[in-house]
């Protein structure tokens, strides 16, 4: 009954699976929001609010990229490390969603430039958006 068929005489096609690998070991519920095999934490990618004072004469600590023309919005190129910006949690890939109460979902460069550097005080409305930030750069050069 348990004659093997040699495999020159199957009729239909044969498809051959890769050997059986055990699961991950079993991790109690309230611990693995700090694993890497079970964390599907999506809270990062939830609009934050990033509050920035910036004395006169002082940099940003960071950079932004795209704009209307792009038709993706404003995002964070750079950060400066130990930068306010970066202490704050900005970083690289955050979509910029507001500024002060300006929407930048749809704001031309240059006028999200002027907005941020004329502001002493500026509160941020952002999300991290990796996806679109990717698109952004293959788009655009600056």
């Amino acid at each position: 009954m348990d004659q093997k068929i040699p495999y020159d005489d199957y009729q239909l096609p044969v498809v051959f699976l890769p050997s059986y690998e055990n699961p991950p070991a079993w991790i109690p519920p309230q611990e693995r929001v700090h694993h890497s095999d079970y964390n599907n934490e999506l809270t990062q990618f939830l609009p934050r609010t990033v509050v920035l004072k910036k004395p006169p004469g002082a940099q940003l600590g960071f950079n932004i990229r795209g704009g209307k023309a792009s038709q993706l919005g404003i995002f964070i190129s750079k950060v400066v490390p130990d930068s306010d910006a970066h202490r704050a949690g900005l970083q690289e890939g955050d979509q910029v969603l507001s500024v002060n109460d300006v929407d930048f979902q749809d704001i031309e460069h240059s006028r999200a430039v002027e907005i941020l550097k004329t502001a002493r005080e500026i509160v941020m409305k952002v999300r991290f958006f990796p996806y679109n930030y990717q698109r952004q750069k293959e788009r655009t050069v600056h």
